[in-house]
């Protein structure tokens, strides 16, 4: 199952022509309601591919409520956890808020007990398990912001899609430290 959300957030934003958000939605995402008035776009169209990352934010919370409640985590991996968890809810709240301004209703989050068995979380036997499932997850959604940068002419909005891929980046980058891992031995590892 982590394969299909893997790929789901990856090609998210690129689905369909009109899969594509519009400079006024990641205008609002922004926090740049004057930018947003100023643009044209399909809200209807925004507020389905906005609520589809909304319903990856909600996952990527429920995915790290269950590593931490799992007992398998130890300090300080656990701390770490639980402040990714709360990178995740600032995005979750950022998105429904722009839902919101287009006219939007948010998608509701799955609980935690549906995540956990979509994710085979009951696989899940080690600290090194969950961490290996984070950072599936991490660059799922690093790749999944990261493809919608080319779409916009306007680099400002470019650069709001691109501090959110930072952030899952940067999720990944500190969970494969965790693990051990090596650096990856070519560069451009995320957009593929």
């Amino acid at each position: 199952m982590s394969r299909i959300t893997e790929r789901h957030r990856r090609d998210f934003l690129r689905a369909s022509g009109a899969a594509v958000l519009s400079a006024s939605a990641v205008a609002l995402l922004a926090g740049c309601e004057k930018m947003a008035a100023a643009q044209t776009g399909s809200a209807a169209g925004d507020v389905g591919i906005l609520n589809t990352a909304l319903g990856l934010e909600h996952e990527a919370i429920s995915a790290y409520q269950v590593g931490a409640t799992s007992g398998l985590l130890q300090k300080p991996v656990l701390d770490v956890a639980v402040q990714f968890q709360s990178h995740h809810k600032a995005h979750r709240d950022a998105l429904i808020a722009t839902i919101r301004k287009l006219g939007g209703t948010p998608v509701a989050a799955k609980s935690d007990a549906e995540v956990a068995r979509a994710l085979n979380a009951a696989a899940l036997k080690t600290q090194t398990d969950v961490l290996r499932l984070a950072q599936r997850l991490e660059k799922g959604a690093a790749n999944a912001y990261v493809g919608v940068i080319p779409s916009f002419g306007d680099k400002a909005l470019a650069q709001v899609s691109a501090r959110l891929a930072t952030d899952e980046a940067m999720h990944w980058i500190v969970l494969s430290q965790a693990l051990k891992d090596p650096l990856p031995a070519s560069a451009l590892s995320f957009g593929a």
